[in-house]
């Protein structure tokens, strides 16, 4: 969940490219998530990994792929697999990750962070 640069408009020349944040947050709740799952069984921390990857991937591939929230502040993406959303806001220079949220707990706690 690095820095990178992201073009939603792949295919079109002139595309607009946008740089990828990570909120801290964000970054500790992968990490928290993935070490947590590798805690329940080896190889299934690299899978959450993987999933939130491809998720992320898709994100920076077509950024406006996400569910628009109802306050239109952010875009959510569900993690294929597991019961997490990658919670994110655009503006035209960035993508910000604002979250890796669990589905069933706190909903909406990291609202505060947009």
């Amino acid at each position: 969940m690095g820095e990178r640069k992201a073009s939603d408009r792949a295919r079109h020349p002139g595309s607009v490219t946008r740089t990828l944040r990570n909120l801290k947050e964000a970054r500790e709740e992968f990490t928290a998530a993935v070490r947590w799952y590798e805690e329940q069984r080896p190889g299934l921390g690299g899978e959450f990994f993987d999933a939130v990857s491809h998720a992320t991937a898709l994100i920076q591939a077509q950024p406006e792929v996400g569910t628009l929230s109802r306050d239109r502040r952010t875009r959510r993406v569900l993690v294929q697999r597991f019961p997490y959303e990658v919670v994110y806001r655009l503006s035209e220079e960035e993508i910000v990750i604002v979250a890796i949220a669990h589905l069933k707990r706190r909903p909406g706690y990291w609202k505060k962070r947009t």
